[in-house]
């Protein structure tokens, strides 16, 4: 009990704007992954009794500087288990989330995670994100791969939409040096440091990156 109303002030206080049901819900969700990581390796198990403080504070950082239009589409691109998307899917209940991943036994959790949570706003599916097709409003990726590699496998996947401000596109959670990275992509790209934005140490060298289609 103890361990879940820190988790539910550290929610309330970097993300004010959850109310009480989403942050149930997203402790709800730690719990889930805490039984779920005993039989597959969703997250790494000397991290897992942090899964709330570290990894879903993580997957909600975007929220800090802009929100997603409600009736959009967000494509989670190498879900994993599920993060970002699934946290993301319990903060803005009126966007649509796609959520794909190449391997199978994690996506089956996903979309067990996302059943047990009550989420209709997520779908989770098997397949490997470059041969999607879909219209995206928004693409996010949680520690795939090279920032111009990721990009040109999803860019095709983004509509641009010239009424948002700023425009849409890629969020990219990245960490070490990304100048190399980020040279190509010029004024279209900005980066926020999540150890100056989160209270945790864990979080020194982590960047949120948006590159706008």
């Amino acid at each position: 009990m103890q361990r879940e109303t820190l988790e539910a002030t550290l929610l309330s206080t970097v993300y004010p704007r959850l109310d009480e049901s989403q942050i149930e819900k997203l402790l709800l969700l730690g719990e889930c992954y805490r039984e779920w990581n005993a039989k597959i390796n969703l997250i790494s198990r000397q991290d897992i009794d942090n899964v709330v403080r570290h990894h879903v504070v993580h997957s909600l950082a975007p929220m800090m500087v802009f929100d997603f239009p409600s009736a959009c589409r967000v494509l989670d691109f190498g879900t994993g288990g599920g993060l970002p998307g699934l946290p993301l899917a319990i903060a803005y209940p009126e966007v649509e989330f796609h959520l794909v991943d190449s391997i199978g036994k994690k996506i089956r959790v996903v979309q067990a995670i996302a059943k047990e949570l009550g989420l209709e706003n997520v779908l989770a599916e098997q397949t490997r994100g470059e041969q999607l097709k879909g219209q995206y409003t928004w693409v996010v990726s949680r520690g795939v791969t090279d920032l111009l590699q990721l990009w040109q496998w999803v860019r095709n996947l983004i509509v641009a939409n010239p009424m948002l401000d700023p425009g849409n596109g890629l969020i990219a959670y990245k960490g070490g040096d990304l100048k190399q990275e980020l040279a190509s992509f010029g004024s279209r790209v900005k980066t926020w440091s999540l150890g100056e934005l989160l209270p945790d140490a864990w979080f020194e060298g982590k960047q949120l990156v948006r590159v706008e289609k």
